[in-house]
C-alpha cells in the first residue's frame, strides 16, 4: 500500500498547536490519507479506522435525532488523558486530532477549521467507483 506521506504536510500546522499529540486525515471508509510527524503508521491506521466508526455512529444519531440529514459537522470526545476532535474536511474526508487533557478546545477547533479552509480541496476523497456491495 502506498504511504500517504506525500500529503502529511497538510496537517503540520494543526500538529504544531500546543498539546496536540496526533493528527490524521481519513476517508469516509477509514483509509488513512495523511498523518502528523511522530504518529506511527500503525497508530494512524487504528485512529483512522476508529474515527470512521465514530463518524458512522454520529451519522446515524443525526439521522434519528437531528434534522434527518446525514451531515455531521464536528465531533468531540473527551477521554481520560485527552480529547479527540473530528471535523468534515472536504468531500468524503475528515480531519481528526488527538490532544492532551490540558488544551483549549476552542483553539484546537479554530486551527482545524483554518486548516480545512486552507487545504480543503486537497482533503477530498470522492466515493470509489465500481465498489462491490
Amino acid at each position: 500500500m502506498k504511504s500517504p506521506a506525500g500529503r502529511d504536510w497538510m496537517v503540520a500546522d494543526v500538529a504544531s498547536v500546543s498539546g496536540v499529540r496526533h493528527v490524521v486525515v481519513l476517508s469516509t471508509d477509514g483509509l488513512l490519507m495523511a498523518r502528523s510527524e511522530g504518529t506511527g503508521r500503525d497508530s494512524a491506521d487504528r485512529l483512522a479506522a476508529a474515527c470512521s466508526g465514530l463518524q458512522s455512529l454520529a451519522k446515524g444519531l443525526g439521522r434519528e435525532f437531528g434534522t434527518g440529514s446525514k451531515a455531521v459537522i464536528q465531533q468531540m470526545v473527551e477521554f481520560d488523558g485527552g480529547f479527540l476532535f473530528m471535523v468534515a474536511a472536504g468531500q468524503g474526508s475528515y480531519l481528526a486530532v488527538v490532544t492532551d487533557a490540558a488544551v483549549d478546545p476552542q483553539l484546537i477547533a479554530q486551527q482545524m477549521r483554518i486548516q480545512v479552509n486552507r487545504i480543503g480541496s486537497h482533503l477530498s476523497s470522492p466515493p470509489r467507483q465500481g465498489a462491490v456491495s
